[in-house]
């Protein structure tokens, strides 16, 4: 089992700056995959980007260039950050993993409402 935390959400005008962290209740050492989803309202959830085997980030086509994923393994964290952000990234951001035993779990989501 494990419990994820994403924070850092919030209200921030087009063109501006925000960094999600996602906070794991357990090591994520041994976790391989983890990313980022969103869902904004009426739409269906959708990659943004995932990291796996602590390779290199892939990415949705809409926020490459923008965002990147990064983790510390030591802090048990997962991070996106998000630059030039623009309307259309308005969504609730979730955080997930998927531990080597095929299990998937989300966080509880957090809110990136960007305004024009």
């Amino acid at each position: 089992q494990v419990q994820l935390v994403e924070s850092g959400g919030g209200l921030v005008q087009a063109g501006g700056s925000l960094r999600l962290s996602c906070a794991a209740s357990r090591s994520i050492f041994s976790i391989n995959d983890m990313g980022w989803y969103r869902q904004a309202p009426g739409k269906q959830r959708e990659m943004v980007a995932v990291m796996i085997s602590g390779g290199r980030g892939n990415y949705a086509d809409s926020v490459k260039g923008r965002f990147t994923i990064s983790r510390d393994n030591a802090k048990k964290t997962v991070y996106l950050e998000m630059n030039s952000l623009k309307p259309e990234d308005t969504a609730v951001y979730y955080c997930y993993c998927k531990t080597n035993s095929r299990n998937v779990f989300w966080g509880q989501g957090t809110q990136v409402t960007v305004s024009s």
